[in-house]
């Protein structure tokens, strides 16, 4: 009699085990909310000991959080399933074979955007571990967002080759995407609809199965794998497209001597049926993990599934990449306003010293993943400039110096230049950051729009925003 999955599924029982391989941003509070469900008897954290990450395994069994910033809910949650024996992390790969399912929350990043070849190294090693210890009737998880069609294609051929079982057959293999933004980890994966996708039916009830408890507000949403991989990654690059035509109109705005908030507000006034709007903050660049390259999983995905189907206009470049580089422009003007408000100081970047305020990609976190401050600290850097760097939560990035100690990085400073929305820097005092530069006409540019232009103006400061032509241009207080 043919081996039918959803008569395994049925002798395996109800999930009770649980792995998350991968102990980040998306692994460890999935990993605690799954710990945290009563009929949910043990979840297991695998983490790799290599030298950059053993300490999170001694952290998190120790019931600490190796998430720094503002992350409510989490350290709580942590020592509550460590102390109530529910959770445990490990690099001993070997006690997947002892699970009922596995997710895998593993980073994507790209070798190369511009020839669409993503980097899946640390997604495929992950997935030969789970393969080597795959038993029939259990399920497997891609949460990683990826390029379409790589659960039913290499994932599935990776875990069929390294366990000898078949996809489909003898386990159930899903694609469930995480959806959650740092600062709120926890609640957006209560809250936030949970798209599931598995390879046939019966691998998606399974994974609906297993993501059920843990949502309050939120519903499963089921489909197929592939449209599950589309539904993330254009969720993404479509929030990107918005924030790229926010930006476009905040460089407009500045060119027309306007404040693009002002029109920010104007617009999203306009309220009614049948009106949509997405009006998105301008800034200093986009950064993370995930913005910065799904669009490129989207692009190779339709190159990949589709490219001799589609049907678009000939010669034209995709509106999704081209916003892609809009967003990537960014730091480069928030360079370019550094250099002309130097200039008006009558000083020029070679020789400056400049004062970075915020290294992670967004406020109130350690996150520092691909951030739009890295090339403007290279770039500058370049062009001779003296870059301090200063975050009150990133403890250190490869090659840059992180500085906690605000008024070492201001000192004798001849610009500020804000990158990151922390609340410290909301509080910045013209007066004492002016007495701490030491210099009678400090630049200050504003990548977040977080002060007061005319508090510092009035204080004696060259400033500059990003949208902000209506201030761009002031006159210099002589004071």
């Amino acid at each position: 009699m043919p081996r039918d999955l959803s008569s395994t599924l049925v002798q395996r029982g109800a999930i009770r085990t649980i792995g998350v391989v991968g102990m980040g941003y998306v692994g460890i509070p999935a990993a605690m909310l799954f710990a945290d469900v009563a009929h949910f008897e043990k979840v297991w954290g695998f983490q790799r000991a290599s030298e950059t990450s053993r300490y999170k395994i001694e952290m998190l069994n120790r019931g600490e959080s190796p998430l720094k910033g503002e992350e409510p809910g989490l350290e709580d949650l942590i020592k509550k399933v460590t102390a109530a024996g529910k959770f445990e992390c490990t690099a001993d790969f070997s006690k997947i074979s002892q699970l009922d399912a596995v997710t895998l929350a593993i980073q994507t990043p790209f070798l190369n955007k511009s020839d669409l070849l993503p980097n899946f190294s640390a997604l495929k090693e992950g997935l030969k571990n789970v393969g080597r210890y795959l038993q029939p009737g259990m399920l497997v998880v891609l949460e990683s967002t990826v390029t379409p069609g790589t659960t039913s294609g290499f994932a599935r051929e990776i875990l069929e080759t390294e366990s000898g079982l078949v996809a489909g057959t003898d386990f159930a293999l899903a694609h469930a995407p995480e959806r959650v933004m740092v600062g709120r980890l926890l609640k957006n994966l209560r809250e936030h609809d949970r798209i599931v996708g598995g390879i046939d039916t019966a691998s998606t009830l399974r994974a609906t199965e297993l993501y059920s408890p843990i949502l309050t507000k939120g519903r499963v949403i089921p489909m197929s794998a592939t449209a599950a991989e589309v539904t993330k990654t254009t969720e993404n690059t479509f929030r990107d497209l918005q924030i790229a035509a926010m930006n476009e109109l905040a460089l407009y705005c500045e060119a027309m001597g306007i404040n693009v908030y002002d029109v920010r507000t104007g617009v999203d006034s306009l309220k009614g049926e049948g009106i949509t709007r997405a009006m998105l903050w301008p800034g200093a660049g986009v950064g993370g993990h995930c913005l910065t390259k799904d669009t490129y999983h989207l692009e190779r995905g339709v190159q990949v599934l589709g490219k001799d189907l589609l049907d678009y206009p000939a010669g034209e470049p995709s509106l999704y990449v081209l916003a892609r580089h809009v967003n990537d422009f960014m730091p480069v003007h928030m360079l370019n306003l550094t250099r002309q408000g130097l200039e008006r100081a009558g000083k020029q970047l070679n020789g400056t010293k400049i004062a970075l305020l915020g290294w992670a990609f967004i406020a109130n976190s350690d996150d520092a993943r691909d951030p739009p401050s890295e090339p403007f600290h290279e770039k500058a850097v370049a062009a001779g400039a003296n870059v301090a760097v200063h975050d009150p939560w990133v403890r250190s990035a490869p090659g840059v110096e992180i500085e906690h100690d605000m008024e070492k990085v201001l000192s004798h400073a001849d610009a500020v230049v804000i990158f990151t929305g922390h609340t410290e820097y909301k509080s910045l005092h013209p007066d004492k950051v002016k007495k701490a530069c030491g210099r009678d006409h400090p630049v200050i540019i504003d990548g977040r729009n977080v002060i007061d232009p005319d508090a510092f103006i009035r204080a004696g400061f060259v400033y500059k925003g990003i949208g902000r032509g209506d201030k761009n241009a002031h006159p210099i207080a002589d004071n």
